[in-house]
């Protein structure tokens, strides 16, 4: 990893990524999303929308469908409440690091109940305007309404665009 990559990625700067619009129009197809919950108040994907000062962790999701690109510092908190929320029949996407040595990713992610599916994006993604790609990879969970009987997660790849 050379200086530069290494910076952006221990900077303060690199813990919210700006979702490539393309991957939230394809998810937004799939799922119709109705709030952004970590938002920044400029980078919102959807009309109804949580910021830092609203604190989406702190708010019921209930009746929502919610797409998630959270500030990469607080992953573990945002897919907690994803998980909780499920269970309360919400559908929640999160666009995260694909980093399966995470706590988060082995309390949550293979939930055999709440966790639907794992999306692996093949390649890095350049969020936002960023002119270089993401120095991680990256990775799209879904959670939703509690199935009866427990269920693998599907683990599917798509492509970068």
């Amino acid at each position: 990893m050379n200086k530069n990559d290494r910076d952006v990625l221990f900077s303060s700067k690199s813990d919210e990524w700006s979702t490539p619009q393309w991957l939230f129009d394809k998810l937004n197809q799939k799922y119709n999303f109705t709030l952004d919950p970590a938002s920044d108040g400029v980078n919102n994907k959807c009309a109804k929308h949580y910021t830092a000062q609203t604190n989406g962790l702190d708010q019921s999701w209930a009746n929502e469908t919610v797409f998630i690109n959270p500030p990469y510092s607080k992953t573990y908190d945002w897919v907690k409440k994803a998980y909780h929320e499920a269970f309360s029949g919400t559908t929640t996407v999160l666009l995260v690091p694909a980093r399966m040595d995470s706590k988060w990713m082995h309390e949550f992610c293979f939930d055999p109940f709440v966790c639907k599916s794992i999306t692996f994006i093949r390649g890095r993604l350049k969020f936002g305007g960023s002119k270089n790609s993401a120095p991680f990879p990256s990775m799209i969970v879904e959670f939703g309404p509690p199935n009866k009987t427990p269920v693998q997660p599907q683990m599917k790849s798509m492509a970068n665009k």
